[in-house]
């Protein structure tokens, strides 16, 4: 197991039933996170029988990076696990700081049409500690503090629930990552029953929800998702964590060309979201060679665009990061898996 699973809850906890000081936790989050030990034997103010102990337990490094690929203002990460599998990460430079695109599963099983990380299945969740590690391991190589994190890479975080929560319990923790809980954000397709939970969730963290049709016909025919959990059902899930929590909601959006592009959908998307404390983020589609979808056409962006402001609809264009090394939005797919 490794000792990046745990919450510093259950470190205190693994200490008590240890019968040792739970103040080690603290101490030991501390040089984890903040002195970035690479052994327990480093950790010297913790005896040695403790370390000793420590290291039986747990392991301290389970991904590596295998490959760095570099663009303008951005860097795609190749981490291999300790089962040889692999999974994506994109940094991006913005002028507000650096912002992490992990990943939480080896593969999905959402389906989306559009999307290359979707063709292969599910292999499995990552662990918390593999989400954790991806950060450490992009601060180290890139010598950068992350700033920002969003959960958007290969894989449906609402499908790894209890791991992501524990991902944002060490993320956000001020003696663990210390990301400001504001500074993080959590993307889903549209898992109704985890958007529920998570309107539970206390910490104030953003939630996106990839949309990307205004109606339920559109939406199932480009994620299937859609056939579990309507448009009702998503939006109604909506209203409830907007009350819970008072955080507004992003909606994800992504252009495809004579799909889902029209006037007629945009007018659609503002009855939709009408009254809901939201703003949409309109995606320019990255075009991959496996899949026939295509970009709209700068000209229909802008025009969907306009559409919503003049209604009142707070929107913006994503800026686009990556597409040169297949590390924009729909693209993370790790090539290792082709060969």
């Amino acid at each position: 197991m490794s000792i990046y699973d745990l919450t510093i809850d259950e470190l205190t906890e693994y200490f008590l039933k240890i019968d040792e000081k739970k103040y080690y936790a603290t101490e030991l989050f501390s040089w984890l996170y903040n002195k970035r030990i690479t052994s327990f034997d480093e950790a010297t103010n913790i005896k040695k029988e403790v370390r000793e102990k420590l290291s039986k337990d747990f392991t301290i490094s389970n991904i590596e990076i295998v490959t760095v690929e570099k663009a303008k203002d951005v860097r795609k990460y190749l981490f291999k696990l300790n089962d040889k599998e692999h999974v994506e990460a994109v940094l991006m430079n913005h002028d507000y700081g650096n912002s992490l695109c992990i990943s939480s599963q080896v593969g999905c099983n959402m389906g989306c049409k559009f999307c290359e990380s979707g063709r292969r299945k599910k292999v499995r969740n990552l662990t918390t500690g593999e989400m954790v590690e991806q950060i450490l391991k992009v601060e180290d190589e890139s010598n950068l503090r992350i700033s920002h994190v969003v959960i958007m890479g290969i894989g449906e975080p609402f499908d790894n629930y209890d791991n992501i929560c524990n991902f944002i319990r060490i993320t956000n923790h001020p003696k663990g990552l210390n990301i400001g809980a504001r500074h993080i954000t959590v993307s889903t397709c549209g898992l109704v029953p985890k958007i529920l939970e998570f309107a539970n969730f206390p910490y104030q963290v953003n939630l996106a929800i990839s949309l990307h049709a205004p109606n339920d016909k559109l939406r199932k025919e480009i994620m299937p998702i859609a056939k579990v959990y309507p448009l009702k059902d998503l939006i109604n899930a909506i209203k409830v964590y907007l009350e819970k929590t008072n955080r507004r909601v992003t909606f994800e959006y992504i252009m495809l060309d004579g799909v889902n592009d029209k006037e007629e959908h945009a007018l659609e998307l503002v009855n939709l979201l009408k009254g809901i404390n939201s703003y949409v983020n309109l995606i320019p589609y990255n075009e991959t060679d496996a899949l026939q979808y295509k970009r709209s056409k700068p000209l229909t962006i802008a025009k969907f665009y306009d559409i919503l402001k003049k209604n009142n609809i707070t929107v913006t264009i994503r800026r686009e990061f990556g597409g040169t090394i297949s590390a924009a939005c729909g693209q993370l797919r790790s090539k290792k898996e082709d060969i």
